[in-house]
């Protein structure tokens, strides 16, 4: 453990990030923990815990990103040595057992620079979006593309990457990936239990709000990077595109033309897509309710996926600052 170093990053968690600390600090050596302006006592309770604590410039727009690229160069500070870090959000708890397996991975696989292992939502019963959660982030294990917020990552390859991009609002994960492919490395997900993490999405404003922010990064990840051989995040954008404007729109279009059956062929379109989602679900071995509300799901975020995507080609063509979607109430970030 002595190769590895922790770098934790938060903004008002309050005790969802005293569960995260102390879920590493006692297998890890070094801990940073990165604030991203907190109001609430997650400064002071980080510094209790005897974890590096760094404060970010209230001055610049916060990111994930950011926080998380002044973590790992505070951690190469303090240990300039170490091999490899963890990145872990604030509201999750790193399982026993799975910092060794990951540096194990890294260590039998010197092209792989990044592993991760299956993050489960803890509480994925409390609300219906917690359980959505828990099934997006059910990934096929194997080499894959991208990675989530809590992954293992080689530091040599992290530096000759240059770290995340600080100026993205969402989705610095998979575009750090596509950067990290690029230049020769392999992103690798394994069949282990990594994080446990404490969503507390309960109510519908918050989890459209998520989709908005998941929308925002479709577009700037397609922005960025669309135009390489992969066309990163094309599709995916192109779905939110077709679903939620132009087949509503052409269906609207052609109302009189069909006597109303085109709006009976929009919702036939729509349950097609919830139905193939729903089969795939149904394979990756969940029951016939989580893939039926999973399906239906899919259809419907959509739609604030594609206000996320034009709330940032507003912003390019305006050349407007872009800032933080949160979609966590300052009531749950404090539970």
């Amino acid at each position: 453990m002595q190769s590895i170093g922790i770098v934790v990053i938060g903004r008002n968690e309050g005790n969802r990030l005293k569960e995260c600390l102390l879920s590493v600090i006692k297998e890890a050596r070094i801990v940073v923990y990165v604030d991203s302006g907190s109001t609430d006592n997650s400064v002071v309770l980080a510094k209790s815990l005897g974890v590096y604590v760094v404060e970010l410039d209230l001055s610049i727009p916060f990111t994930a990103a950011r926080a998380r690229n002044k973590g790992f160069e505070y951690l190469l500070q303090v240990q300039s040595e170490v091999e490899f870090v963890q990145f872990v959000d604030g509201d999750c708890r790193i399982v026993e057992g799975w910092l060794k397996r990951g540096i194990d991975e890294l260590n039998a696989q010197s092209d792989v620079v990044v592993v991760c292992g299956r993050r489960r939502e803890e509480f994925p019963n409390n609300s219906i979006y917690n359980r959505l959660c828990d099934i997006e982030w059910d990934t096929p294990v194997g080499e894959a593309k991208a990675c989530g917020g809590d992954s293992m990552m080689r530091v040599t390859a992290l530096k000759k990457v240059g770290g995340f991009n600080p100026t993205l609002i969402a989705g610095e994960e998979p575009e750090l990936c596509v950067r990290l492919r690029q230049a020769g490395g392999k992103i690798l997900r394994i069949d282990a239990e990594m994080t446990l993490h404490n969503a507390q999405i309960t109510h519908f404003k918050q989890w459209w709000k998520r989709e908005i922010r998941n929308g925002h990064a479709y577009a700037e990840g397609a922005w960025l990077h669309g135009r390489s051989p992969e066309r990163h995040w094309v599709k995916e954008s192109l779905r939110s595109w077709i679903l939620a404007l132009f087949l509503p729109l052409l269906a609207i279009a052609c109302i009189l033309p069909t006597q109303g059956l085109s709006i009976l062929l929009l919702f036939m379109a729509y349950a097609l897509f919830a139905y193939r989602v729903y089969g795939f679900t149904l394979k990756r071995g969940y029951e016939s309710t989580d893939a039926i509300v999973y399906g239906l799901f899919c259809v419907l975020d959509k739609f604030p996926k594609l206000q996320g995507q034009i709330k940032f080609h507003l912003s390019q063509l305006f050349k407007q600052k872009r800032t933080i979607l949160e979609y966590k109430s300052a009531t749950s970030s404090e539970n």
